[in-house]
Protein backbone atom coordinates (compact mmCIF):
# COMPACT_ATOMS: atom_id res chain seq x y z
CA UNK A 1 0.00 0.00 0.00
CA UNK A 2 2.62 2.32 0.83
CA UNK A 3 4.49 1.60 -2.42
CA UNK A 4 1.45 2.14 -4.07
CA UNK A 5 1.47 5.45 -2.74
CA UNK A 6 4.71 6.04 -3.28
CA UNK A 7 4.33 5.68 -7.37
CA UNK A 8 0.82 7.52 -7.29
CA UNK A 9 2.65 10.76 -5.96
CA UNK A 10 5.80 10.25 -8.27
CA UNK A 11 2.97 10.31 -11.25
CA UNK A 12 3.14 14.21 -10.64
CA UNK A 13 6.43 14.37 -8.89
CA UNK A 14 9.50 14.28 -10.62
CA UNK A 15 12.88 13.19 -8.91
CA UNK A 16 11.57 13.39 -5.38
CA UNK A 17 11.61 9.63 -3.90
CA UNK A 18 13.51 11.13 -0.76
CA UNK A 19 10.94 14.20 -0.04
CA UNK A 20 8.04 11.57 -1.29
CA UNK A 21 9.41 8.78 1.61
CA UNK A 22 9.19 12.07 4.06
CA UNK A 23 5.88 12.87 3.88
CA UNK A 24 4.63 9.03 4.37
CA UNK A 25 6.99 8.62 7.24
CA UNK A 26 4.90 11.48 8.99
CA UNK A 27 1.57 10.28 7.52
CA UNK A 28 2.98 6.60 9.75
CA UNK A 29 4.29 8.90 12.86
CA UNK A 30 1.07 10.83 13.44
CA UNK A 31 3.03 13.99 12.49
CA UNK A 32 2.83 16.81 10.80
CA UNK A 33 5.05 18.61 7.30
CA UNK A 34 6.40 21.72 7.26
CA UNK A 35 7.43 22.28 2.97
CA UNK A 36 9.76 25.59 3.10
CA UNK A 37 11.31 26.85 0.23
CA UNK A 38 11.24 29.53 -2.53
CA UNK A 39 7.78 30.27 -4.49
CA UNK A 40 7.28 27.83 -7.60
CA UNK A 41 9.08 24.59 -6.24
CA UNK A 42 6.40 22.75 -6.02
CA UNK A 43 5.26 22.60 -2.39
CA UNK A 44 1.35 22.68 -2.97
CA UNK A 45 1.55 20.36 -5.56
CA UNK A 46 3.41 18.11 -3.26
CA UNK A 47 0.72 18.75 -0.57
CA UNK A 48 -2.02 18.04 -3.30
CA UNK A 49 -0.62 14.50 -4.36
CA UNK A 50 -0.53 13.35 -1.13
CA UNK A 51 -3.86 14.75 0.03
CA UNK A 52 -5.53 13.02 -3.22
CA UNK A 53 -3.28 9.33 -2.47
CA UNK A 54 -5.56 9.17 0.94
CA UNK A 55 -8.83 7.98 0.85
CA UNK A 56 -10.38 10.83 3.57
CA UNK A 57 -11.77 14.69 3.48
CA UNK A 58 -9.27 17.29 2.95
CA UNK A 59 -9.27 20.97 3.09
CA UNK A 60 -7.07 24.14 2.02
CA UNK A 61 -6.26 27.01 3.57
CA UNK A 62 -4.95 30.09 2.44
CA UNK A 63 -3.36 32.32 5.00
CA UNK A 64 -2.99 36.37 4.73
CA UNK A 65 -2.11 38.98 7.54
CA UNK A 66 -6.14 39.21 7.69
CA UNK A 67 -6.98 35.42 8.38
CA UNK A 68 -8.57 34.89 11.76
CA UNK A 69 -8.09 32.03 14.23
CA UNK A 70 -12.15 31.92 13.62
CA UNK A 71 -11.49 30.96 10.39
CA UNK A 72 -9.36 28.57 10.71
CA UNK A 73 -10.87 26.63 14.03
CA UNK A 74 -14.75 27.76 13.87
CA UNK A 75 -16.68 29.86 16.27
CA UNK A 76 -19.30 30.10 18.49
CA UNK A 77 -22.40 32.37 17.62
CA UNK A 78 -25.46 33.18 18.70
CA UNK A 79 -28.79 31.58 16.81
CA UNK A 80 -31.60 34.69 16.66
CA UNK A 81 -34.04 32.29 15.42
CA UNK A 82 -33.11 29.39 18.17
CA UNK A 83 -32.17 31.80 20.86
CA UNK A 84 -29.20 29.79 21.76
CA UNK A 85 -25.77 29.82 21.08
CA UNK A 86 -24.34 27.02 18.48
CA UNK A 87 -21.13 25.69 17.44
CA UNK A 88 -19.98 26.23 13.81
CA UNK A 89 -16.89 23.87 12.92
CA UNK A 90 -13.63 24.81 10.68
CA UNK A 91 -11.94 23.65 8.20
CA UNK A 92 -9.65 22.13 10.91
CA UNK A 93 -12.25 19.06 10.90
CA UNK A 94 -10.70 17.25 8.11
CA UNK A 95 -7.84 13.91 7.69
CA UNK A 96 -5.53 16.79 5.35
CA UNK A 97 -5.29 20.46 6.03
CA UNK A 98 -3.20 21.74 3.59
CA UNK A 99 -2.09 25.41 4.75
CA UNK A 100 -0.38 27.51 1.98
CA UNK A 101 1.90 29.94 3.24
CA UNK A 102 1.81 29.59 6.94
CA UNK A 103 3.87 32.48 7.46
CA UNK A 104 2.03 35.12 5.94
CA UNK A 105 -0.58 34.94 8.81
CA UNK A 106 -0.21 36.99 12.16
CA UNK A 107 0.91 35.30 15.19
CA UNK A 108 -2.30 35.86 17.15
CA UNK A 109 -3.65 33.65 13.72
CA UNK A 110 -0.69 31.11 14.10
CA UNK A 111 -1.31 30.66 17.88
CA UNK A 112 -4.94 29.10 17.29
CA UNK A 113 -2.91 25.79 15.63
CA UNK A 114 -1.27 24.96 18.66
CA UNK A 115 -3.68 22.87 20.46
CA UNK A 116 -4.98 21.24 17.42
CA UNK A 117 -1.06 20.05 15.75
CA UNK A 118 -0.79 18.75 19.44
CA UNK A 119 -3.51 17.51 20.79
CA UNK A 120 -5.80 16.63 17.89
CA UNK A 121 -8.19 18.62 19.34
CA UNK A 122 -10.21 22.18 19.34
CA UNK A 123 -12.32 24.03 22.45
CA UNK A 124 -15.00 26.35 21.39
CA UNK A 125 -16.96 27.37 23.24
CA UNK A 126 -15.66 25.67 26.28
CA UNK A 127 -16.25 22.65 24.70
CA UNK A 128 -13.35 20.36 23.48
CA UNK A 129 -13.88 18.66 20.15
CA UNK A 130 -11.55 15.58 18.92
CA UNK A 131 -10.60 16.31 14.93
CA UNK A 132 -10.86 12.86 12.76
CA UNK A 133 -8.15 10.66 12.75
CA UNK A 134 -5.89 10.06 11.55
CA UNK A 135 -5.04 14.09 11.18
CA UNK A 136 -2.17 15.98 9.43
CA UNK A 137 -1.23 19.59 8.73
CA UNK A 138 1.12 20.10 5.83
CA UNK A 139 1.71 23.65 5.92
CA UNK A 140 4.24 25.63 3.20
CA UNK A 141 6.35 28.11 4.19
CA UNK A 142 7.81 31.20 1.89
CA UNK A 143 11.68 31.94 3.15
CA UNK A 144 11.88 34.11 5.98
CA UNK A 145 13.15 37.60 4.07
CA UNK A 146 9.87 37.62 1.92
CA UNK A 147 7.71 40.46 1.78
CA UNK A 148 4.97 40.07 3.95
CA UNK A 149 6.39 37.12 6.02
CA UNK A 150 6.37 36.76 10.12
CA UNK A 151 8.77 34.43 11.50
CA UNK A 152 6.57 30.80 13.47
CA UNK A 153 7.18 30.56 17.43
CA UNK A 154 9.24 28.21 18.40
CA UNK A 155 6.51 26.31 19.83
CA UNK A 156 4.57 25.75 16.93
CA UNK A 157 8.12 24.82 14.88
CA UNK A 158 8.08 22.05 17.30
CA UNK A 159 4.69 20.70 16.62
CA UNK A 160 5.95 19.81 13.19
CA UNK A 161 7.32 16.49 12.84
CA UNK A 162 9.81 17.05 9.68
CA UNK A 163 11.08 20.15 7.38
CA UNK A 164 10.98 19.58 3.89
CA UNK A 165 12.83 21.76 1.24
CA UNK A 166 12.15 20.61 -2.10
CA UNK A 167 14.51 22.77 -3.92
CA UNK A 168 15.07 23.30 -7.77
CA UNK A 169 15.15 20.30 -10.17
CA UNK A 170 17.83 19.80 -12.10
CA UNK A 171 18.03 21.03 -15.91
CA UNK A 172 17.12 17.11 -17.01
CA UNK A 173 14.29 16.42 -14.87
CA UNK A 174 12.91 20.09 -15.27
CA UNK A 175 13.03 18.81 -19.20
CA UNK A 176 10.92 15.94 -17.74
CA UNK A 177 8.73 18.11 -16.02
CA UNK A 178 8.10 20.32 -18.96
CA UNK A 179 6.80 17.58 -20.53
CA UNK A 180 4.87 15.78 -18.39
CA UNK A 181 2.61 19.06 -17.76
CA UNK A 182 2.60 19.97 -21.51
CA UNK A 183 -0.25 18.32 -22.84
CA UNK A 184 -2.36 18.13 -19.63
CA UNK A 185 -2.36 18.51 -15.95
CA UNK A 186 -1.71 15.19 -13.79
CA UNK A 187 -2.71 15.88 -10.82
CA UNK A 188 -6.22 15.45 -11.84
CA UNK A 189 -5.21 12.04 -13.43
CA UNK A 190 -4.69 10.50 -9.73
CA UNK A 191 -6.95 8.89 -6.89
CA UNK A 192 -6.78 7.56 -3.37
CA UNK A 193 -4.95 4.45 -3.14
CA UNK A 194 -5.08 4.21 0.82
CA UNK A 195 -7.92 4.32 3.27
CA UNK A 196 -8.38 5.54 6.55
CA UNK A 197 -8.45 2.54 8.34
CA UNK A 198 -5.64 0.53 6.55
CA UNK A 199 -3.29 3.89 7.53
CA UNK A 200 -4.78 3.14 10.97
CA UNK A 201 -3.86 -0.54 10.97
CA UNK A 202 -0.40 0.73 9.46
CA UNK A 203 0.67 3.39 12.02
CA UNK A 204 -0.53 0.81 14.87
CA UNK A 205 1.98 -1.87 13.38
CA UNK A 206 4.62 0.88 13.38
CA UNK A 207 4.06 1.27 16.86
CA UNK A 208 5.47 -2.52 16.95
CA UNK A 209 8.58 -1.74 15.57
CA UNK A 210 12.04 -2.44 17.95
CA UNK A 211 13.82 0.93 19.15
CA UNK A 212 17.23 -1.01 21.14
CA UNK A 213 18.70 0.00 24.32
CA UNK A 214 21.74 0.83 21.80
CA UNK A 215 19.48 2.53 19.58
CA UNK A 216 18.18 4.73 22.16
CA UNK A 217 21.55 5.72 23.24
CA UNK A 218 22.48 6.81 19.81
CA UNK A 219 19.65 8.78 19.42
CA UNK A 220 19.74 10.57 22.93
CA UNK A 221 23.28 11.00 22.53
CA UNK A 222 22.70 13.17 19.20
CA UNK A 223 19.74 15.30 21.10
CA UNK A 224 22.14 16.08 24.08
CA UNK A 225 24.86 17.46 21.77
CA UNK A 226 21.98 19.78 20.00
CA UNK A 227 21.45 21.02 23.78
CA UNK A 228 25.62 21.41 24.42
CA UNK A 229 26.92 22.73 20.84
CA UNK A 230 28.89 25.79 20.99
CA UNK A 231 26.74 27.81 18.38
CA UNK A 232 23.34 26.53 19.89
CA UNK A 233 20.81 28.86 21.93
CA UNK A 234 17.94 26.18 22.40
CA UNK A 235 18.56 22.88 21.72
CA UNK A 236 15.80 19.44 20.81
CA UNK A 237 12.95 19.54 23.04
CA UNK A 238 11.72 16.35 25.09
CA UNK A 239 8.58 16.47 22.66
CA UNK A 240 11.44 15.93 19.64
CA UNK A 241 13.10 13.51 21.11
CA UNK A 242 10.07 11.08 20.65
CA UNK A 243 9.23 12.38 17.57
CA UNK A 244 12.48 11.07 16.93
CA UNK A 245 11.47 7.94 18.19
CA UNK A 246 8.01 7.77 15.80
CA UNK A 247 9.86 8.97 12.90
CA UNK A 248 12.71 6.14 13.06
CA UNK A 249 10.24 3.52 13.67
CA UNK A 250 8.16 4.79 10.59
CA UNK A 251 11.17 4.60 8.29
CA UNK A 252 12.04 1.40 9.41
CA UNK A 253 8.73 -0.18 9.15
CA UNK A 254 8.97 1.21 5.53
CA UNK A 255 11.89 -0.27 4.49
CA UNK A 256 10.24 -3.55 5.79
CA UNK A 257 12.18 -3.82 8.76
CA UNK A 258 10.73 -4.57 12.75
CA UNK A 259 13.87 -2.72 14.11
CA UNK A 260 15.63 0.35 14.03
CA UNK A 261 19.13 0.75 12.66
CA UNK A 262 21.92 4.02 13.14
CA UNK A 263 20.73 4.47 9.30
CA UNK A 264 17.32 5.64 10.11
CA UNK A 265 18.66 8.10 12.82
CA UNK A 266 21.23 9.28 10.16
CA UNK A 267 18.67 10.31 7.31
CA UNK A 268 16.14 11.64 9.56
CA UNK A 269 18.41 13.71 11.96
CA UNK A 270 18.78 16.78 9.59
CA UNK A 271 14.62 17.11 8.40
CA UNK A 272 13.55 16.23 12.18
CA UNK A 273 16.11 18.51 14.18
CA UNK A 274 17.19 21.36 12.55
CA UNK A 275 13.85 23.62 12.55
CA UNK A 276 14.12 22.90 16.76
CA UNK A 277 16.87 24.28 17.18
CA UNK A 278 17.70 28.09 17.96
CA UNK A 279 21.29 29.52 16.94
CA UNK A 280 23.17 31.95 19.45
CA UNK A 281 24.17 35.12 17.61
CA UNK A 282 28.11 33.92 17.23
CA UNK A 283 26.47 30.56 15.32
CA UNK A 284 24.16 33.08 13.09
CA UNK A 285 27.47 33.97 11.91
CA UNK A 286 29.62 31.44 11.62
CA UNK A 287 28.01 28.73 10.53
CA UNK A 288 24.23 26.69 9.64
CA UNK A 289 21.75 24.34 11.38
CA UNK A 290 22.59 21.88 8.73
CA UNK A 291 25.97 22.17 9.06
CA UNK A 292 25.92 22.13 13.01
CA UNK A 293 23.71 18.39 12.72
CA UNK A 294 26.51 17.18 9.80
CA UNK A 295 29.50 17.53 12.25
CA UNK A 296 27.14 16.37 15.57
CA UNK A 297 26.65 13.00 13.68
CA UNK A 298 30.26 13.13 12.36
CA UNK A 299 31.56 13.52 16.48
CA UNK A 300 28.91 10.81 17.90
CA UNK A 301 29.78 7.49 17.91
CA UNK A 302 27.62 5.04 15.56
CA UNK A 303 26.62 1.77 17.35
CA UNK A 304 28.33 -0.80 15.96
CA UNK A 305 25.61 -4.03 16.71
CA UNK A 306 21.97 -3.85 17.51
CA UNK A 307 20.25 -6.46 19.97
Amino acid sequence: MLQLMKENIAKVMIDKENEIELMIIALLSDGHVLLEDVPGTGKTTMAKCFSKSIDGTFNRLQFTPDTLPSDIVGQEYFDVKASDFKVRRGPVFNNVLLIDEINRAVPRTQSALLELMEEKTVTLGGVTYHLPQPFCVIATQNPFDSVGTFPLPDAQLDRFLLTIKQGYPTPEKEKMMLRRFRAANPLETIGSVISIDEILQLKQSVKDVLVSEEIEDYLMDIIQQTRQHRYVEVGVSPRGSIAFMRAIQSRAFLYGRDFCTPEDVKELALPLLAHRMSLNVEGEVKSSKEAIIHEILDLTSVPVETS
